[in-house]
């Protein structure tokens, strides 16, 4: 008993302490793998979400110049496997491998299915083509242009040519009018019985490197030589006269774009075969030719590269965006980011673009000096780049006939800002295309609402040759004075038929009319549709530059498209100067 009694005494007494210290540890154990666990299901939870969309996939359609498309369209790939979480979207991007010209066509004048879908972002090859883009609808380019790559304008000639001229003299782009003007120019570097040395410039309006060679020979016959490229330095005797010289020595039957006269080029194989001696184009695109990367045979013989001695213009390759959409424009913005990155940047240089990075440029690239053009041209402003069109319009043509119309209804007096009002900045315009015209005709007209008794227009200048009524066309378009009304049909009816009896064959007839409202009186929309009839022996053009929201741009279209003619809008006055530039060399 005692015994028992004592081993009961002995049981009762275990300390209870270890027991609770294991379940404690026990507890903190179970705590910490379940906590583990826990954090890992939110971690993983986490990194699913971010690559997830709750808002779904947003893809963002981007034109690109075929020149650049092939980089590009790797780097797409590329970014769209990030799988870019943008505003509860993934961003991906669609790459489409789009003519330059296509793309600026389907964007003002109505986009064709047919191409794919409508572009909301565009890289085409030059800033030329966005400057041109917002001269015809300033609404329509959402961000500022910004150089992902770039190529150099060299001179494309057949392989004999190509040691003389980099052997010796080599060439500068502004002293190009007197070597192609001269009839032995080929003697410059040694080869007499060449004979004349010839360009073929493709018309510069569709073609980006005749258009940057152009703005090169500009600067190079102004008094320093350089770029930028302005407004003022088109009015000078010197550069107008140089222009002269290198339109009158325009080969004949030039092809109407580079790569049809880099065929033509490539197939004579030798200079006094060849229609002409030299091509201006980009360096990517003479390499893409020469192997046969453009979508044509490649040249039994290649072309060969050769860089001007002094500035040289060069294709920028901007990115802008088209579109107003939050997501897709963010979308567009993180993309150019990451085409500036350096692994995308040394896939341009391997492509023939001039790019950032150690990566060497193509090693297959028979005719290609890379690194032979080195001094860049600094290009001019969107205005003075539609100026330049213009000009290059007016004095190749031997010079268009153009009568403006211009509306002087009460609304004109809007402040257009910097305290200007849109007259003041229609007469600037005016008078800037008034001395800048050193051949063709200009008239100057102006429409409002019982303008003389009860006849809503008024003729301020006969059209006639600008240069030599130029006081008179000043002091016509200083009187610009805004009346009431716009009484848009009437007047251009009337406009209309003054320019078609004083038609002038063998010229651009143009009538161009600005207007910042809808018509208001006078003839309708269905009468002046009917009145504008086409005619077979007089083509007569009818543009339109709308100012502000105000002018019924649809009823505008169909008028403009009746005759050939385009429409601009600006936003706007202060857009008015390059949609001029733009209207009067649009090719109509």
């Amino acid at each position: 008993m005692g015994r028992h009694r004592a081993l009961e005494r002995v049981r009762h007494g275990v300390a209870k302490w270890p027991i609770l210290a294991i379940v404690l540890v026990a507890l903190v154990a179970l705590g910490w793998v379940g906590v583990t666990w826990v954090n890992s299901v939110q971690e993983r939870r986490a990194s699913a979400q971010s690559h997830t969309c709750p808002a779904g996939e947003s893809v963002l359609q981007l034109a690109v110049s075929p020149s650049v498309a092939t980089p590009v369209q790797d780097a797409a790939k590329r970014w769209n496997a990030l799988d870019t979480v943008v505003y509860d979207h993934c961003g991906h991007v669609a790459v489409t491998a789009l003519d330059t010209r296509a793309v600026f066509d389907g964007m003002t004048a109505g986009w064709d299915p047919v191409s794919g879908p409508t572009p909301q972002a565009w890289l085409p090859d030059s800033s030329f083509w966005v400057n041109r883009l917002s001269a015809v609808d300033n609404t329509l380019v959402t961000s500022a242009p910004e150089s992902i790559a770039t190529s150099p304008v060299v001179l494309a000639v057949p392989q004999e040519a190509e040691k003389p001229m980099n052997g010796g003299d080599s060439f500068l782009f502004g002293d190009l009018a007197a070597l192609t003007s001269a009839p032995n120019g080929w003697a410059r570097y040694g080869r007499p019985e060449w004979g004349r040395f010839t360009v073929a410039m493709p018309d510069p309006i569709d073609n980006t490197a005749s258009g940057l060679a152009i703005q090169c020979a500009i600067a190079g016959a102004s008094p320093l030589r350089a770029g930028p490229v302005t407004v003022d330095m088109l009015t000078l005797p010197a550069v107008q006269q140089n222009l002269a010289q290198l339109a009158a020595s325009r080969p004949d039957r030039v092809p109407g774009t580079t790569l049809d006269a880099l065929t033509a080029l490539g197939s004579a194989g030798k200079v006094q075969n060849a229609p002409f001696s030299a091509v201006p184009v980009t360096e990517v695109d003479l390499y893409r030719r020469n192997l046969g990367l453009d979508g044509k045979p490649a040249p039994a013989k290649p072309l060969y590269e050769v860089a001007a001695r002094g500035p040289s213009p060069a294709a920028d390759f901007p990115f802008v965006t088209l579109t107003n959409d939050t997501t897709l424009f963010r979308i567009a913005q993180k993309f150019r980011e990451f085409l500036k990155e350096p692994a995308q940047q040394e896939d341009f240089k391997r492509a023939g673009l001039r790019a950032a990075g150690d990566a060497e440029y193509p090693h297959d690239a028979p005719g290609i000096l890379w690194g032979s053009a080195t001094t860049s041209l600094v290009p001019a402003d969107a205005n003075t780049t539609q100026q330049i069109s213009a000009t290059w319009s007016n004095t190749a043509d031997g010079g268009q006939v153009v009568t403006v119309l211009v509306d002087v209804s009460r609304s004109m007096l809007a402040d257009a800002g910097n305290g200007k009002s849109r007259i003041d900045l229609v007469k600037q315009a005016l008078n800037g295309l008034t001395d800048r015209m050193t051949t063709g005709s200009l008239g100057v007209w102006e429409f409002s609402r019982n303008l003389d008794g009860a006849v809503p227009y008024r003729r301020l200048v006969q059209t006639g040759p600008a240069a030599a009524q130029r006081t008179a066309l000043h002091a016509g378009i200083d009187a610009l004075a805004p009346a009431s009304a716009t009484y848009l049909y009437t007047s251009l009816d009337a406009v209309y038929r003054s320019a078609l009896d004083g038609y002038v064959d063998g010229k651009h007839n143009r009538v161009v009319v600005i207007v910042d409202g809808p018509n208001d009186g006078g003839l309708t929309f269905a009468q002046i549709r009917d009145r504008l009839k086409p005619d077979d022996k007089r083509k007569l053009t009818v543009s339109f530059i709308a100012v502000g929201p105000d002018p019924d741009r649809a009823e505008l279209a169909k008028l403009a498209t009746a005759t050939g003619g385009t429409v601009s809008v600006v936003g706007d006055a202060t857009g008015l100067d390059a949609a001029l530039g733009q209207v009067l060399s649009a090719q109509g």
